[in-house]
């Protein structure tokens, strides 16, 4: 990348980061939180203050997705921040479970993550775009990482609405980051035909493109087995002695070395125009992985070393799956990729809150394993799904920024 797109892609990244760390920073502590809060016993409450961000994020995602096709990325991002910014600041004013569900709805309505990816993909070459998409997908595990590691320390130091206090400055930073640092193409934003006939067009073109839908079932998939397990891996690395404090250590070791992996890997498959075959790769690690955490809890061999073992298979497979897709999206979506970009990220909004929900019936009625084998079954139907991808042409983008 040269240096224009490394600067756009690092902004837009750490733009996003922000909007998956308000959906992740809260939930490993809000559910004990929420015992001192009028109407905290009622588990069905708290858990709809939990996930009704992504739920409200699905909602928007392709409205604003399409109306960043019309108007323009920064406009709908700006108005997004906002958003986010608001209900933050909504939570952090008021110690009432109503009344932070409502405040999470509100940041959930600004969801920019599809005009965000557009802007990328608008900002970057073909040639290089799906490193830049690797930014804005890595972004995704390192919020989740980040999250648990500081989710803690952070309450116990700021309490709950000190969260969401910095949660708001982190908004305006990205507000200002958004409006003053983030470079506009030299190209005009494409625009979206006018009228509700028009946008329902774009939609049409998308959900009509097969590879368009393979990848959409991939994201949801992907998101579903992801929040699914991990309502696993923490209790596995208690049984086997790690403390709770520690378990940063084990997230951040993977994650960096899953890193060093993945990245000859993903660069690799770039420069022959092997992507598809990548992405098909990948799906098959996260298999290994489910498999392996299976066999591993069925011949009782936990332990630190073989949960890490699992856990750097899967986040190799999640971390170029992350990467790769995104930039796949917007190159089959072509003119409509800010549609093909809000669908897809209404897709993994759906994921997440789905994994919560599934992966908590499976582990309170069949157990820990069961939660492995349903994985497994969603990743290999997933496979078989992806086993018709097909390679795009490869292009050379001539773009000047």
């Amino acid at each position: 990348m040269n240096p224009s797109e490394l600067r756009a892609s690092l902004a837009l990244s750490s733009i996003f980061a922000l909007r998956m760390l308000g959906l992740f920073l809260i939930l490993p502590i809000f559910s004990l939180h929420a015992k001192g809060l009028p109407d905290g016993d009622n588990a069905t409450l708290v858990g709809l203050t939990m996930g009704i961000y992504g739920m409200v994020q699905a909602f928007f995602h392709i409205p604003l997705g399409l109306l960043s096709d019309r108007y323009g990325r920064r406009v709908i991002v700006a108005f997004g921040l906002s958003l986010f910014i608001i209900g933050a600041l909504i939570a952090a004013s008021h110690d009432d479970l109503w009344w932070i569900m409502f405040g999470r709805a509100i940041q959930g309505a600004g969801a920019i993550s599809a005009a965000i990816s557009a802007w990328v993909a608008d900002l970057t070459r073909e040639e290089v775009r799906t490193r830049a998409m690797a930014l804005i997908g890595g972004s995704i595990a390192i919020s989740f990482a980040l999250s648990v590691v500081i989710a803690t320390p952070l309450y116990h130091a700021l309490g709950m609405p000190g969260i969401f206090w910095m949660m708001a400055i982190l908004g305006c930073i990205s507000l200002w980051v958004a409006l003053q640092f983030v470079p506009t193409a030299s190209v005009p934003v494409l625009s979206a035909p006018n009228g509700v006939r028009g946008h329902l067009n774009q939609l049409k073109k998308v959900f009509q493109n097969p590879e368009l839908v393979r990848l959409n079932i991939g994201v949801l998939i992907l998101h579903t087995s992801q929040v699914a397990l991990f309502l696993v891996i923490p209790r596995l690395l208690d049984e086997v002695g790690l403390p709770i404090a520690d378990h940063w250590l084990v997230y951040l070791s993977v994650l960096v070395a899953s890193l060093i992996i993945m990245m000859p890997m993903m660069m690799q498959a770039e420069r022959k125009n092997r992507l598809a075959l990548l992405v098909k790769v990948s799906i098959g690690l996260m298999c290994c992985a489910q498999l392996y955490f299976a066999v591993v809890l069925i011949g009782q061999w936990s332990s630190i070393l073989s949960l890490c073992v699992g856990l750097l298979i899967f986040f190799i497979g999640f971390n170029l799956l992350e990467a790769l897709q995104p930039s796949l999206v917007s190159r089959y979506a072509g003119e409509n990729r800010g549609a093909g970009l809000g669908i897809y990220n209404t897709t993994m909004s759906i994921g997440l809150f789905l994994g919560g929900i599934l992966g908590g019936w499976l582990y309170g009625s069949w157990g820990p394993n069961s939660i492995f084998y349903v994985d497994i079954g969603l990743l290999i139907g997933w496979l078989i799904i992806a086993l018709g991808m097909t390679e795009l042409p490869k292009k050379t983008n001539s773009l000047k920024i």
